[in-house]
């Protein structure tokens, strides 16, 4: 059974898959600060899906990936730059606090900001 960093860290790698199977709470919420709430197992998992599918055509680096765990919450920051087919770049930053009972996910709260691409990227990796 994975831990619940390890179920945070693939949701944040975008695994979505490998956390909502049998992860999510019936009463999951997911809010994305300054955009959108969504509320419930149902909902989470289409904006997965639907995630998973963008991101199916984008190539993903993790520039910087970290998190931190304590007993029933993990906190993950990281940068991430995406290519699309044309070559496009974006990068974004985000840190994503995941709440738990027990080992079922019951709330995320994502923070996010579109970073220039040919700005520096702070460097997180230490």
């Amino acid at each position: 059974m994975p831990t619940i960093q390890q179920i945070a860290e693939a949701f944040s790698r975008h695994q979505f898959t490998d956390t909502y199977a049998a992860h999510f709470a019936a009463d999951v919420r997911w809010v994305s600060v300054g955009e959108s709430i969504l509320e419930g197992r149902d909902a989470v998992i289409a904006a997965c899906d639907q995630s998973s599918t963008d991101l199916a055509q984008v190539s993903t680096e993790f520039v910087s990936f970290r998190s931190v765990a304590g007993t029933d919450a993990v906190a993950v920051d990281t940068v991430g730059r995406y290519t699309d087919s044309e070559q496009q770049i974006s990068v974004v930053s985000s840190c994503d606090i995941y709440e738990f009972d027990g080992d079922t996910l019951t709330t995320i709260t994502s923070y996010a900001v579109e970073l220039e691409p040919t700005s520096p990227v702070t460097n997180h990796n230490r």
